[in-house]
C-alpha cells in the first residue's frame, strides 16, 4: 500500500484524499494548519451519485509525522504558500519521495527545483485533476467534474513511464507525459487572462478613485483587455520558442478562443456561458467600489503566475515591454494590499 501525504486543506485536497483513500486503497495523510477540524472519515460526493468514504490514516501540522512513509506528496496549495510549504517539508524528503504540485502555473517547479536537493524526483499537473468544493471542512467534499485527460510534468526521475502510469492509474484517466517541466509551468491562462483584464480596468486607479458599480469580469470585458491578451500571448510565445519545449503543446489564445483579432475576442469571451455571473474582485464602501487589493486574482496572478514568465524572458534575454508594464504595475498594486 502506497502512502500519499497531501498538503493543503483546500477544496482539492479534500477531493484527492478522499478520492485516493475510498477508490485506490491508499494510506493517506493529511498536511495542514488545523488537524483538529479534521475527522477520520471523509466523505466525498461525486457527478454520479456516488459517495466515497475515505479514512485518513494521520492528519497533523507536524510535516515529520504527516510525511512519514510517504512515497508521493502533493502540494494543493495557492502559490503564495508553495515555498513556505517547500521549506517545511525539505528536511523529511528524498530521492524515494515523489514531491508534486496539483497546479504548476504559479511557480511550484522553480520554487521547489531552488530549494529541494537535486535528487528529489518533482511532478505537476499542468492543470486541476478534478473541479471541488468543500462542503464541511474536514469532513466531507463535492467532486463535482473531472477532465478528460491529464498532462503532468517529471523532473528528477529515474522512470518517467512508470511514473506517469502510476498517475494515470491513481486518477483514472489518460496521462500525458510533457517534455519538461516549462510544458507544465507556462499557459495562457489565468497568468495573463486575468492580469489583462485587470489592468484594462484598473490602470489608472489610485486609492481615491471609486466607481459606481461592481464590474462584471467577462460579461463586461473591453477591446482594451483583449488587446493586452493578445500582446501578452505574443510575448509568451516569444519566451517559448526560446525554451526546450513542444510547438503544439500550447494553443495561442486567438486559436483557442476561435477569434482572429481584438473585437472578436471580446464578442467571443462575454458569450461564454461559463464566464457568466463572474464579478470582478472589488469592495464596496460608503464612496462606491474599489478594487479587492487582497484577492487572488491581484495577490495570486501577478506575483506567482506572470512573475514567472517575466523572470524567465529577463533571463534568457527575450524583449516583453507590455508583460514589462502590465506585471510592474500589478506586482505594486498588489503591495498596496499591506498599507
Amino acid at each position: 500500500m502506497k502512502t500519499v501525504c497531501i498538503c493543503g486543506g483546500g477544496s482539492l485536497g479534500h477531493v484527492i484524499a478522499g478520492y485516493l483513500s475510498a477508490k485506490k486503497g491508499l494510506r493517506v495523510n493529511i498536511l495542514t494548519r488545523s488537524p483538529e477540524r479534521w475527522s477520520a472519515e471523509l466523505q466525498i460526493n461525486t457527478p454520479e451519485g456516488e459517495v466515497l468514504k475515505g479514512r485518513l490514516h494521520t492528519v497533523s501540522d507536524n510535516p515529520q509525522e504527516a510525511l512519514l512513509g510517504a512515497e508521493i506528496v502533493l502540494l494543493c496549495l495557492p502559490g503564495y504558500a508553495i515555498r513556505g510549504e517547500l521549506e517545511k517539508i525539505r528536511p523529511y524528503v528524498n530521492r524515494q519521495t515523489c514531491v508534486g504540485s496539483v497546479f504548476s502555473s504559479t511557480g511550484f517547479f522553480f520554487e521547489a527545483l531552488e530549494l529541494l536537493d537535486e535528487d528529489v524526483p518533482l511532478w505537476g499537473f499542468q492543470r486541476v485533476p478534478f473541479i471541488a468544493r468543500t462542503r464541511e471542512y474536514g469532513k466531507s467534499a463535492n467532486l463535482l467534474g473531472y477532465k478528460a485527460a491529464h498532462n503532468i510534468a517529471v523532473e528528477n526521475c529515474d522512470n518517467k513511464e512508470e511514473f506517469r502510469l502510476l498517475i494515470e492509474r491513481l486518477f483514472d484517466r489518460p496521462t500525458k507525459l510533457l517534455n519538461n517541466h516549462y510544458e507544465a509551468s507556462f499557459t495562457n491562462s489565468n497568468p495573463i487572462l486575468h492580469p489583462s483584464r485587470l489592468y484594462s480596468l484598473f490602470a489608472d486607479w489610485n486609492e481615491n478613485v471609486y466607481y459606481d458599480h461592481r464590474f462584471l469580469f467577462y460579461e463586461e470585458w473591453d477591446d482594451a483587455a483583449s488587446c493586452h491578451l493578445i500582446s501578452l500571448d505574443r510575448e509568451l510565445f516569444a519566451v517559448l520558442r526560446n525554451l526546450p519545449v513542444s510547438k503544439d503543446f500550447l494553443v495561442p489564445i486567438l486559436e483557442y478562443y476561435e477569434s482572429s483579432d481584438a473585437e472578436s475576442l471580446t464578442r467571443k469571451i462575454r458569450s461564454i456561458s461559463g464566464f457568466k455571473g463572474i464579478k470582478t474582485p472589488m469592495i464596496e464602501s460608503d464612496n462606491g467600489w474599489q478594487p479587492d487589493l487582497k484577492s487572488r486574482y491581484f495577490q495570486e496572478d501577478f506575483t506567482y503566475g506572470l512573475r514567472y514568465i517575466y523572470e524567465t524572458a529577463h533571463r534568457i534575454g527575450v524583449n516583453v515591454p507590455i508583460m514589462d508594464r502590465i506585471y510592474s504595475w500589478g506586482v505594486n498594486i498588489a503591495k498596496m494590499a499591506d498599507r
